[in-house]
């Protein structure tokens, strides 16, 4: 990072035994391992969602930015990759950006080559966790970036930040390289690290 960056989280990360883990996290990643029905995505949906409507406002009204784009980290294997109940995430962000009247960017930042998923420590049948690990620039060298991004200001949301991981950092620099005007960051879950 060439500069200080605004952040901001809802609550911390730490898996599924912590007080308030964002749990519902889990469904929206909807990872082939897990068997999700339509039950459990649509109830992991409205509690994102709840989240949202009232976390966005808070951080729009602290950075003092009336007209405010939200973009979107992208999974780390391209969109193709993935079914629509795996990209809920992205999917509830833009309905939401939406009902707010804040700028829609949610489609700014499209991930066309694969990267490694940080978060898959062990093999998972069914799922080949190609790519590269974060390195810096690999946003620009895996995403395409929409020149929409240039003079806006812009939040950056993610689902979890680990501070160790540099993806979204790497994600901050490649919209301040593409024109950005500013850029603010909001993550739901911030890894709790452990010693």
């Amino acid at each position: 990072m060439k500069q200080n960056i605004q952040g901001f989280y809802h609550t911390h990360f730490g898996g599924v035994d912590l007080p308030n883990n964002p749990n519902f996290l889990y469904k929206l990643k909807n990872d082939p391992h897990h068997n999700w029905t339509t039950e459990h995505l649509k109830t992991a949906i409205t509690e994102f969602a709840n989240i949202l409507i009232v976390d966005l406002p808070k951080v729009q009204s602290h950075l003092g930015i009336s007209s405010l784009t939200v973009c979107v980290v992208p999974r780390s294997k391209a969109d193709k990759n993935y079914n629509q109940n795996q990209l809920l995430f992205k999917a509830t962000v833009k309905h939401i950006v939406n009902k707010l009247g804040l700028i829609d960017g949610t489609d700014y930042i499209i991930r066309h080559t694969n990267t490694k998923t940080t978060h898959l420590k062990k093999p998972m049948e069914g799922f080949n966790n190609d790519g590269d690990l974060p390195y810096v620039g690999i946003t620009n060298a895996t995403c395409n970036i929409s020149d929409s991004v240039n003079g806006k200001d812009i939040l950056l949301i993610d689902d979890i930040y680990t501070k160790t991981v540099n993806i979204d950092e790497d994600a901050i620099q490649a919209l301040l390289n593409k024109g950005a005007k500013s850029v603010a960051f909001y993550a739901i879950g911030n890894t709790v690290l452990k010693f």
